[in-house]
């Protein structure tokens, strides 16, 4: 028998841990063995000394088969989905995976809130009167068969183990540690059941990875980790030095994401980083042959409204009304003060604080700095200009959704702060900056 004591000496000394080892130390946490203390060394130990791919990916394993995992015989389809590292703006979640579900794929979501800067999926969701973002277990998977589609938050069933490491991370200042990111970030969307997974790995000054080059090695990290785990995975490593919609909040993003999928008007941004994600997941589930062959499907059924309709069945499914799509101004909360914040000087937008922006829409009510923060899902932004945009000293630089009349102050004075304005137009380059596949690096023992 391996005592805990011993597995936690080998990390400490830089040592990799063998399968057992790892299954021995995660069993003995969701069991209530192994105490919090010994969490803490564990995690501590594995912060100064890192982890090779192989063991990491043992370490995503041991944790997704802690609860239940997600079996779906019988699809005739792949299981799909996505993860994000974060950013403002970002609705890819809400247009995605109706696009998917459109293009002949199963996508069983489980998504998260929003923390700080950055927004979350089930929030932006739970803005819609009735949406059920905690169907349970059973009627999740039914959903996915019946529809092609859920996003819901995640179960006490799926991954327990990492609840209880992450609890101890969130104290002992190990959050930050790459092993224990990508093991705590993937062991729950393994937990899905997924033949394919793809990484949308943000970088700039709205990411929490700012630096592109670290962000493309956590890119490699990541899809490593998922291929030596099982799982087709392939990364995209793409901008957030801007907000990726004209929208930042909750109901306001799910507005933009109706008109998105609706054809009435798309961010390119979004839509670029919407369309290169979607494309790397049809093929990677084998419903297209090609990258450009995905891109195609993904337009093809946009274009034909499919991927709108797509959205109306799920929203309608988990709760929501069923003709939100054709009268949201019924259903989504408005804030009761909207107005626009204008620019100071004349020019063109050549870059902006996207944390910043982030952060007006918290300050507004709209996100929480504390997981047990109430939000206010009608305020937020809109309207957002983004760099090239040209501007005259008094137009507007983005609409601000408040509550009254001090969070608009406050929050358009701080809007102002986060823009730059500079006589020329900057050099835009694309939204996604890499690509990466995910290939197994270790072999695992």
């Amino acid at each position: 028998m391996i005592r805990v004591e011993e597995i936690i000496q080998k990390k400490r000394d830089g040592l990799a841990l063998s399968r057992v080892e790892i299954s021995t130390f995660v069993n003995g946490v969701s069991s209530g063995d192994i105490s919090d203390a010994q969490i803490a060394a564990f995690t501590m130990a594995t912060w100064f000394n890192g982890m090779v791919a192989s063991e990491a990916a043992l370490l995503t394993l041991a944790m997704r088969d802690s609860g239940s995992v997600l079996e779906w015989p019988g699809l005739d389809g792949p299981a799909l989905d996505k993860h994000s590292t974060g950013g403002v703006g970002d609705l890819v979640s809400l247009v995605l995976g109706p696009v998917l579900a459109a293009c002949g794929a199963y996508v069983p979501m489980i998504s998260g809130r929003g923390l700080g800067h950055t927004g979350g999926t089930l929030d932006k969701l739970e803005s819609i009167p009735g949406f059920d973002t905690a169907p349970g277990i059973d009627r999740f998977a039914s959903l996915v068969r019946e529809v092609g589609i859920a996003i819901v938050g995640q179960t006490g069933k799926l991954a327990p183990a990492d609840r209880r490491i992450y609890a101890v991370r969130d104290v002992t200042a190990t959050v930050s540690s790459p092993p224990l990111m990508i093991s705590s970030i993937l062991s729950k969307k393994l937990a899905e059941g997924l033949d394919g997974l793809v990484l949308d790995i943000k970088y700039g000054s709205g990411a929490f990875t700012p630096d592109p080059v670290a962000a493309l090695e956590l890119a490699w990290q990541m899809s490593g980790v998922a291929a030596n785990a099982g799982v087709a995975c392939n990364a995209l490593v793409t901008d957030m030095d801007l907000p990726l919609a004209w929208s930042a909040g909750n109901a306001v993003e799910v507005r933009e994401a109706i008109s998105f999928l609706a054809g009435e008007e798309r961010h390119p941004r979004l839509e670029e980083v919407t369309l290169g994600l979607s494309a790397e997941l049809l093929k990677l589930g084998g419903l297209a042959v090609s990258i450009s062959e995905g891109q195609r499907m993904v337009s093809d059924c946009l274009t034909a409204g499919r991927a709108a309709e797509k959205f109306a069945s799920m929203v309608f499914a988990q709760g929501g009304p069923a003709d939100l799509l054709e009268r949201p101004a019924a259903y989504l909360p408005e804030a009761p003060v909207v107005r626009p914040v204008v620019a100071q000087s004349e020019g063109y937008v050549s870059a902006v604080d996207t944390t910043a922006v982030g952060n007006v829409v918290v300050s507004l009510g709209g996100g929480r700095q504390r997981a047990e923060d109430v939000i206010d899902p009608a305020v937020g932004l809109t309207a957002l200009l983004t760099a090239g945009d040209k501007v005259e000293h008094g137009s507007p630089l983005a609409l601000v959704h408040a509550a009254d009349e001090e969070g608009w102050q406050l929050a358009a004075n701080a809007l102002i702060e986060s823009y730059v304005i500079s006589d020329e137009p900057p050099v835009s380059g694309p939204v996604v900056h890499a690509r990466v596949e995910g290939t197994v690096s270790n072999e695992i023992r």
